[in-house]
């Protein structure tokens, strides 16, 4: 297969896992309101991964194997991403921590979170290197920060405060 369609392929097969059903059983909470509470932050989870996949998908230069070598990286290496040599198509597995349904959006969303932080980084602009009078040390600056911070803001621009603080800290 070539790279757009292994991509395209794989995005599909997290879509579909991003929105499979999380299967929350209300006799493990209390009362209605905890339940409710922890389907609202499900749903959330759900938005901010498509919103994830959706900036993903239409960078040409993020391959499928750059989302897979994220997965192995992020969220403790707990989603697995893998082709069977069979018929081609990606196998999408979780091993829970915890919960599984309050965990498998947000283990998506950590791995594409993941594959967008390489791809800023290894696009960043060429820094200037600044001396620090305080450590002796010569260090490069993007835009006058760090790199950290400059692949910070380039977040919060993409994706605003909620979801660049939650994905990209």
């Amino acid at each position: 297969m070539d790279k757009d369609k292994d991509k395209e392929l794989l995005l599909q097969c997290l879509r579909g896992f991003i929105k499979q059903k999380p299967g929350l059983e209300f006799c493990n909470y209390g009362d209605v309101s905890a339940y409710r509470a922890e389907m609202r932050s499900i749903t959330k989870d759900r938005h901010e991964a498509e919103r994830l996949l959706d900036n993903v998908a239409w960078r040409d230069s993020i391959t499928a194997n750059d989302i897979i070598e994220a997965s192995k990286r992020a969220y403790s290496g707990r989603l697995t991403i893998t082709r069977p040599a069979a018929d081609g198509c990606f196998v999408i597995d979780y091993c829970t921590g915890q919960y599984f349904p309050t965990e498998y959006r947000r283990a998506v969303c950590a791995v594409l979170a993941s594959a967008l932080w390489d791809y800023w980084r290894d696009n960043m602009p060429a820094g200037d290197l600044m001396h620090n009078s305080e450590t002796g040390e010569t260090l490069k600056r993007y835009n006058g920060m760090r790199a950290g911070d400059y692949l910070r803001q380039q977040a919060r621009r993409e994706f605003g405060r909620g979801i660049a603080s939650r994905w990209f800290n």
